[in-house]
């Protein structure tokens, strides 16, 4: 392997990456303000919960996304950690849907059914197909499904450059000697989590596993806690996004990351203690990208099985270590419903401009409240009136500073015009109802 096939792999993977954050983008953007109606109205019902968690993450293809829209919606008081917490687990189970999707791209055949099976296959019709979107098309939902399309196609363009790339490591000796390594527990989860850490995607790294799976040097022995390891990894964004946070929406990354070292150390555990007893032969077999995601999927569901009934001890012990602190406990209301304008949801626009419409009826209220005070004030004048007033006209001009501060920065994100529109007219709209509240006094 020279250095021409190092550049075609990391071209490659640019490529893949690249493709999965279209497609992400797409998928949310043309179902963002349905997802956020979705994870607000959670039930209490932890089953739903991750069921949800697994739905919402299968649709946007990253496990990543779901958690940091979580972390954004605890921080805002939008929804609780407690009802988070199903979903965080479903996620990890929902984001398997990518490893099954490339496992298929090693299937051949001369039947045409099984030609159709691979995603290879059908991938130049998809590229097509989004292309005339793009440059034939003013609609803004084709362009987002054009998004989707092309994104899906660049993904597995990039899959494939990966493979092709790889494919001389089959013979270096090298490289199986490497793997083997890799198939010590703690090393394996290290080089996963640290691998996933990087790229910030479990499904990137679980494609690049696939990729080097394909040459056949990669066992079993050292693909298991490889994958155990990215579960891991794939913590590092939400952990980022809540930087800053409440310290609710910090409880949030606190969790995953709780949740999937816990998961690993079990499966670990119990895996190996029976590997001990019963010396599994197929360890040292080679594993297909199919075998991959059967891992994959197996892992992350077992583990929520396993820890889903223990999900109120995991969340004590998220309280233990992000602990409440007395100004936290003595916040307003009005600083609480501020947090609805978390910088989180400028990623996902849909979200952003229901906050925006939810602290525009709010700003509506105040000022109708401090304008009918002020004309009850012309008939039956008292101090603590004027005292309200003058509360509510400091408290509108500051849903005018916020709202118009969130606003701005949306303005510069990709908005579809529906949502350009909403954001315009919010823009006029504090200004007036600013000055409307400026009259009262």
């Amino acid at each position: 392997m020279n250095i021409f096939s190092l550049l075609t792999l990391a071209g490659g993977l640019a490529l893949f990456l690249y493709g999965m954050d279209l497609m992400s983008t797409g998928l949310t953007r043309l179902s963002g303000s349905r997802l956020q109606g979705i994870l607000e109205n959670l039930t209490s019902k932890r089953v739903k919960g991750v069921a949800l968690g697994a739905g919402v993450t299968a649709v946007i293809q990253s496990s990543s996304a779901t958690t940091v829209m979580l972390v954004g919606l605890v921080n805002a008081g939008i929804i609780t950690l407690n009802r988070a917490i199903p979903v965080i687990m479903g996620a990890n189970i929902g984001t398997t849907i990518t490893a099954w999707i490339l496992s298929l791209v090693g299937i051949q055949g001369e039947s045409i059914l099984v030609q159709l099976l691979n995603p290879s296959s059908w991938t130049p019709i998809l590229a097509i197909i989004g292309t005339s979107f793009i440059l034939f098309s003013k609609d803004e939902k084709r362009h987002n499904l054009a998004r989707i399309l092309l994104g899906f196609a660049i993904l597995m363009f990039g899959m494939t450059t990966m493979s092709d790339a790889v494919a001389p490591l089959a013979q270096v000796q090298g490289f199986q000697k490497m793997f083997l390594t890799f198939s010590h527990p703690i090393l394996g989860i290290l080089v996963g989590a640290v691998l996933t850490a990087v790229i910030q995607s479990s499904s990137a790294s679980v494609g690049i596993l696939q990729a080097l799976a394909s040459t056949g040097m990669v066992t079993f022995g050292s693909a298991i806690p490889i994958i155990m390891g990215q579960n891991i990894g794939t913590t590092v964004t939400a952990m980022i996004s809540s930087i800053g946070a409440s310290r609710n929406g910090r409880r949030v990354g606190i969790f995953h990351l709780n949740f999937n070292i816990i998961g690993s150390i079990v499966f670990s555990v119990i895996f190996y203690t029976l590997n001990a007893i019963y010396d599994f032969s197929f360890l040292s077999e080679s594993v297909s990208p199919f075998w991959i995601a059967v891992i994959h999927s197996l892992f992350n569901i077992a583990a929520t099985a396993f820890l889903l009934p223990f999900s109120t001890l995991l969340e004590k012990l998220t309280h233990v270590m992000v602990a409440d602190k007395e100004e936290d406990r003595i916040a307003t209301q009005v600083e609480e419903r501020f947090m609805l304008l978390d910088p989180r949801f400028l990623e996902t626009p849909a979200l952003a401009v229901e906050q925006v419409r939810k602290l525009g009826k709010d700003m509506t209220e105040k000022t109708k409240q401090g304008l009918d005070t002020a004309l009850k004030l012309l008939h039956d004048y008292d101090s603590e009136g004027l005292v309200e007033v003058l509360a509510l006209e400091n408290l509108v001009d500051r849903y005018e500073d916020k709202l118009g501060t969130y606003m701005v920065k949306l303005t510069g994100r990709e908005l579809q015009e529906d949502e350009y529109k909403t954001v315009s007219i919010w823009l006029q709209n504090i200004s007036d109802l600013e000055r409307v509240s400026d009259h009262t006094v």
